[in-house]
């Protein structure tokens, strides 16, 4: 059995798709264990200049660390907002540029960007 087909080809049980820019889309997936236990995936999907493809970073977030994960994430955030950047209107960012769009998800668990096949592999390489 090789890598690919030993990782389970998890369907997404929820999924989130935000657009940011003209190149970047964020996706927010709960999936689930073989054992029905829950686990998060966020990815980073990034168009690459030179048109040829996506470029794909993943972090997998498991629920004893959602806590922990969202409270340095609201701090590193607040940070930004309010020692970093008091002034700037962050607000003027949070109306939708992009309207939601009909994604989908492929048979690799991997999402499918408008325009892209899914029928290659994804490269889900966990680097962090």
């Amino acid at each position: 059995m090789s890598y690919e087909n030993n990782e389970r080809k998890a369907d997404s049980i929820y999924s989130k798709r935000i657009r940011a820019g003209k190149r970047r889309t964020y996706f927010f997936d709960v999936r689930a264990t073989r054992g029905n236990d829950y686990y998060l995936t966020i990815t980073e999907s990034r168009k690459r200049f030179d048109d040829n493809g996506y470029d794909r970073h993943k972090i997998f977030l498991y629920k004893e660390d959602f806590n922990k994960f969202v409270k340095g994430l609201n701090e590193a955030v607040d940070y930004v907002k309010t020692e970093l950047m008091p002034d700037f209107d962050f607000d003027a960012f949070s109306r939708e540029d992009f309207p939601e769009e009909e994604g989908s998800i492929g048979t690799d668990g991997g999402h499918a960007t408008p325009g892209e096949s899914t029928d290659a592999p994804a490269e889900d390489v966990d680097k962090w």
